[in-house]
Parts: C-alpha cells; sequence; structure tokens
C-alpha cells in the first residue's frame, strides 16, 4: 500500500455569480457551460499542466437533472476538451458539494490513485430551484424522524435564532451590512477579479454581453433597510432576504495535486491540505452543522481554533455564522472572519460554494505570509457541517 502523500491547491477560479430568475446574468447560459469555462480557464492558467496529466474530475450539483445532469464531471471534461482518457464524476452533498469534491479526490491523491485532479461544483437555482423533482420520504414526517422545518432552510435559520436568542436580528443585520461593505471594499481593492473567468451570456431582450463581475452585491446596503424587509419564513422573524444568501447561479473549479507531482510539473502550490471532517446534527439547526465538524477537523490536525489565522465561513444565514462566532469566543468583527465578505452578498449557488471559499483563503494566504493555517467551513442542509483546515506554504516561519 503507497504510503500518504501531502495534498496541495494549485489554483481556484470561478465564474462570477448571478441572481437566478428571468433577468438574472445566466437566464439563458446551461449550467454546464458554466463549468466548461471554468475547467478550461484552470488549464490556460496553468500551462505547465499538460491536460492528459488530469485523472479525475469531480463537479458537484445539488440538483442532477437537465443540464446539471448526465454524470456532469464527465460531461463537462469532454466538452471542455479534456482528453478523452480523463474520467469525471459527479457528487452531491447539498452545500457542501465543491468541498466534499474537494475532499473525495484529495483522499485519491493522498492514496496515491491521482496524481492531479480538477474538482469544483455548479449550481443554476434559475433552471434548478432547490428541490426540484425531490421526493421525500412520508417518513421522515409520518415517524417524526425530523420536523418539518427541516426541509426549508429559511426556517432552520430561524430555528437557530430560537435555539440562540442572544443573537437577535439586530445583530445578523449588523453582520450583513459588514459582508456587503467587506465585498465592496475587496471589490474596490482589486482582491475578487483576478480569480473571476469573465463569461459570456445572452438574453432575448439585452443580446449578448460578458458576466466579468458578481451580480448579487448590494453596496451601500444599511440596517434601515434591511430593518425594512419582511421574514418570509416566519411572521414577525428574523430572517430576511437581507441577512441570508440568495438565490443565484455559478460555478467553480479548482486543480489539487501531490505535492511532488505539483513540483515536478512547475505548478505553484497555493494551500496544503491539513484535515478535514464531516458532522451530522439535528436536521432542524442544520447552521450549527460547522461547529462539531470544525471541532473534529481541528483535533485531526492537531490544532486548536486559536491557531486559524484566518477564516472564511459561507454565509448561507448570517445567524449561522454568528452561532459558530459565539461559540468559538471569535468576535463578530475578528478581522480573520471572511476577510473579503461573504455568500450574503456574493450569493451562494448551493453546490458551487466550497470551492468559493478555498480560493479566497488561498489568494488571502499568497497575501499574508504572517498567517500560516486558515479554514474553510460551511453549513449543509438536512443536518450537516464540513470543514477543511489548510497550511499556507508562503508562511514566513517556514523560511
Amino acid at each position: 500500500m503507497p504510503s500518504s502523500r501531502d495534498v496541495v491547491f494549485v489554483d481556484g477560479v470561478r465564474t462570477p455569480f448571478g441572481r437566478s430568475g428571468p433577468k438574472g446574468l445566466y437566464a439563458e447560459t446551461r449550467a454546464d457551460d458554466l463549468v466548461i469555462r471554468v475547467i478550461r480557464e484552470l488549464i490556460r492558467r496553468n500551462p505547465t499542466l499538460p491536460p492528459e496529466r488530469v485523472d479525475e474530475v469531480a463537479i458537484a450539483a445539488t440538483t442532477q437533472i437537465g443540464d446539471q445532469g448526465l454524470t456532469i464531471g464527465r460531461a463537462a471534461a469532454v466538452l471542455a476538451g479534456l482528453p478523452k482518457s480523463v474520467p469525471g464524476f459527479a457528487i452531491d452533498r447539498m452545500c457542501a458539494g465543491a468541498m466534499t469534491a474537494v475532499t473525495s479526490v484529495a483522499g485519491g491523491i493522498a492514496f496515491g490513485a491521482y496524481d492531479v485532479a480538477i474538482a469544483g461544483g455548479v449550481e443554476h437555482m434559475g433552471r434548478h430551484p432547490m428541490g426540484e423533482a425531490a421526493d421525500p420520504n412520508p417518513r421522515f414526517l409520518a415517524e417524526k424522524l425530523v420536523d418539518g422545518s427541516a426541509l426549508i432552510m429559511g426556517m432552520t435559520a430561524e430555528n437557530l435564532h430560537d435555539r440562540y436568542p442572544a443573537i437577535t436580528r439586530q445583530r445578523a443585520d449588523a453582520y450583513a451590512v459588514a459582508s456587503q461593505e467587506k465585498v465592496a471594499k475587496a471589490y474596490a481593492d482589486g482582491s475578487i477579479q483576478p480569480d473571476l473567468v469573465p463569461m459570456a451570456t445572452r438574453s432575448a431582450e439585452k443580446g449578448w454581453g460578458l458576466a466579468t463581475a458578481d451580480e448579487p452585491p448590494r453596496p451601500g446596503t444599511t440596517m434601515e433597510a434591511l430593518a425594512a424587509l419582511k421574514t418570509p419564513f416566519r411572521p414577525h422573524g428574523r430572517v430576511s432576504a437581507g441577512n441570508a444568501a440568495g438565490l443565484n447561479d455559478g460555478a467553480t473549479g479548482c486543480v489539487l495535486a501531490a505535492a511532488e507531482v505539483a513540483e515536478e510539473l512547475g505548478l505553484t502550490a497555493k494551500m496544503r491540505l491539513m484535515s478535514y471532517a464531516f458532522a451530522g446534527v439535528e436536521p432542524e439547526v442544520m447552521g450549527v452543522g460547522p461547529i462539531p465538524s470544525t471541532e473534529k477537523a481541528l483535533r485531526l490536525a492537531g490544532l486548536g481554533i486559536g491557531d486559524m489565522g484566518l477564516v472564511e465561513i459561507n454565509e448561507a444565514f448570517a445567524v449561522q455564522v454568528l452561532a459558530f462566532l459565539d461559540h468559538f469566543g471569535i468576535a463578530e468583527d475578528d478581522p480573520r472572519v471572511n476577510p473579503y465578505g461573504g455568500a450574503i452578498a456574493f450569493g451562494h449557488p448551493l453546490a458551487s460554494s466550497g470551492v468559493r471559499l478555498m480560493t479566497q483563503l488561498a489568494r488571502q494566504f499568497g497575501e499574508r505570509p504572517d498567517v500560516r493555517y486558515g479554514l474553510t467551513t460551511m453549513c449543509v442542509g438536512m443536518g450537516m457541517g464540513g470543514t477543511v483546515i489548510w497550511e499556507n506554504p508562503a508562511w514566513e516561519g517556514a523560511k
């Protein structure tokens, strides 16, 4: 049996994220075309990587039908022009789809089954709304295995507010405003654009266009504006469209490799994988999932939360992030947390978001040689959490 090998994150890119719906950026764009563009860009940006050296393409989608079906990892690889000798597969862990694509192929690289792999995710929520064609088994409710709210993500966020009454709507709205402000600053600083791949768009109304920036951010968002929004999941509730991620379309992808293979091919390692973990929680409060998954990943890495110099946590709902921060004793304005902002502003095309977190962390590592460790984490529908811990190869202490 081969010994375990170090796994490195070489590069990550994504399409700009769009708003779902008939007027969104990608209303008339196929989901698989988003993935194809990402794969082609990864190959273009890494010219020393021969396409035939890619051993696997793992692409996640939550709703695997239509243009997100047909084993999308394989279909997109062929359509992107990779050699037909390169296999591919599809994967689903709802919001953590791309994260699971990364950890799945990383395990194969560590074991020696692969040298290089591409992993990512796509979600076109305009074409395929969350839960489309799903048929939940009636036993879930008939046998009271879960409460009915477990199947509606906004209601699970309201449940989380119930469990943590110190997390008020005002705190959630303030966190959302800060996320919008950080995204606006990151764009102004040029921190986001380098990892966006321009995407051709088309609509009957506007004709051909080119998407070069995320569509969902709302710069200038105020507390007063958020306070006026309705709470669709509960009368007089606390979860609104302003303190939650929206319905979005987009794709992400990254190149992973064994450390020695990356060196052989002249590929720069931007991050080294330290550990990862997934954990299950009560589906009714799925937003607490990142807490146990992070505790497990830290334990596996032999590290503590204080060792994390950067934290990229998916902002499905502000309350979910605040529950995580409160649990670990991290202030909500801690500069380590989502320095570029998060999904409340960028958007959250479900299965694609895990690699967005990683791509942003990798860029921050490059800017912060004083930081050695960082983590990417997210909650997952049906009551789960996922966490990946990374080390910065550019850490100044290693020199």
